[in-house]
Order: structure tokens, then sequence, then C-alpha cells
């Protein structure tokens, strides 16, 4: 993954000035530890392979794209989950990133391939590759792109919490924003299951974002503030699966789920320091 760049130390910038320095995790974290905690991501997704850069799960109906796995649905795809990826190339447009020609020019900006199979199918033609390659050039503008998210969405999830519990609510994420390990924990959350602001992303009314899993969360101190929010998604997200009723979410997606959130406890041995 290339090292931090101008790029990424001008958007940290923005960033932490459009937070407002009275909210959480105003300050962002330092370009070299959006480094690490990019490299992260796309491990979790990716086990840093660029083929898996677009990609399409079995099992979804809609493909995943880029270190984060931005949902992206073809025309008249119901929209379960909140989609990502026209989102990413907003912002990338945003910040005058050059998009492959044929990805400028889709109009309307949904996936191109119907069903998993006509993506299969088509997953080593020109534009697939040239998609792929553009995506591994660019992950640092996608880790941006992962940390703005967040910041945007933490003023909406703190007006959904009733007044009595922002208190609280505001001292785990202060807590977690005090190490680059927290950072790591709200950014890949946020990415990987949401925000947990769409009613329509739960299953009998309970939700599995980020703002159930710091409802969740106990307290505590500083020091231990990425293992409880570990417990609290591991807790919600063992919950999510039982909801469901679906033997993959159970069976096949909740071990891999539940590994991921142990990389929140503590930093993998192959990860590169920087």
């Amino acid at each position: 993954m290339p090292r931090p760049t101008v790029f990424i130390a001008a958007l940290l910038l923005l960033c932490g000035n459009a937070s407002g320095a009275d909210h959480p995790c105003a300050i962002p974290p330092s370009p070299g530890e959006l480094t690490r905690i990019g490299d992260l991501i796309y491990r979790n997704e990716c086990n840093r392979q660029p083929q898996c850069l677009v990609d399409w799960n079995p099992g979804e109906d809609f493909p995943s794209l880029g270190i984060g796995h931005f949902i992206w649905y073809p025309e008249g795809v119901e929209p379960r989950f909140t989609e990502s990826f026209p989102l990413l190339v907003q912002h990338l447009n945003q910040q005058r990133v050059t998009l492959p020609r044929w990805l400028d020019q889709l109009n309307p900006l949904t996936a191109p391939w119907p069903d998993r199979a006509t993506f299969l199918q088509q997953r080593d033609s020109k534009p697939v590759l040239a998609l792929q390659a553009f995506l591994a050039r660019h992950t640092d503008a996608q880790t941006a792109f992962l940390l703005q998210r967040l910041q945007q969405a933490l003023p909406d999830l703190m007006q959904q919490v009733p007044s009595a519990e922002r208190p609280g609510l505001q001292r785990k994420l202060t807590q977690l924003c005090d190490s680059w390990l927290g950072w790591y924990s709200l950014i890949d959350y946020v990415n990987f299951k949401g925000e947990g602001l769409n009613p329509s992303e739960a299953y009998a009314g309970k939700g599995w974002g980020l703002k159930q899993v710091l409802i969740r969360m106990n307290g505590g101190n500083a020091h231990s503030a990425h293992e409880r929010f570990a417990d609290a998604a591991a807790a919600v997200l063992t919950q999510r699966a039982r909801l469901s009723g679906r033997s993959i979410e159970q069976e096949v997606w909740l071990p891999g789920w539940l590994k991921r959130i142990d990389s929140y406890r503590g930093p993998p041995a192959d990860t590169t320091s920087r």
C-alpha cells in the first residue's frame, strides 16, 4: 500500500476542520496512522490481493469494490443496505481524480452487471481490469473517503441517541479516538457494517451498525476502549446472524466477522508498522 501523500494530509485537515473542535473524534489520525488503518482494511476485505478489488461475493445481489468493498447495486435491485460505491465516485470527482473513461461516462451510475453470473463472465474483461488497476492505484483516496464517512456520520449518530445517553456515548468515542487502534476500530466497522442509522438495516427491529455497537459497549477506561468495542461488536453481529434466520450468515459469514472483530483488540502479526 502506498505511503501517505500530500493528498491524505490535506484531506485530513479538511476533515478535522469540518467536524468542529467540540465534536468527538474531531482531530483525525495522522497521515501515517491513516495509511496503517487503510492497509488493515485492505487486508480485512481483500487480503491485500488486487484481484479482489472488483468482486461479487456468493449469496449477495451486488458487487463490492475497492479496499472497503463498497456496495454497488445493479439497476432494479432493491437497495437493502447503504450503497457506498457511488459516494466514493463522487468523492473522487471532488478530489479531481481521473476516473476510468467507461466509469466516468456511465449514466446512470449503477453496476453494469445485472447479476453475479454475468459479472463472473466479464471479470477478466478490459473494463473490469482497468477498474481494478485504478482502485489499486488510489488506495490512499479510498482510505481518506472512509475517514470522511465516519466523521460525517457522527453528528447524525449523536442526534439519534436520547439526550440522556449522549454524554456516555461521547465518552466512549473520545476514548476510542485516543489511539490509532480505536480509530481503526471505528473506521473499519462503519465501512464493514454501516453507521446503524438506516432503519432498513435491521432484523426484527435490531440493527447492527456503529450506533448499536456503541450503545452496547460497556464503560471503562481509555486503555481498554478498543477491547470493549470489540466485545460489543461481536455481540451485535452474533445477534444479527441469529435473527437473520439464514444459515449462510450463521455458519459461513459470522466466523469471518468475528475474526475481523478480533483485529480490533490488537494489530495482526503480519501488519507492517509505519
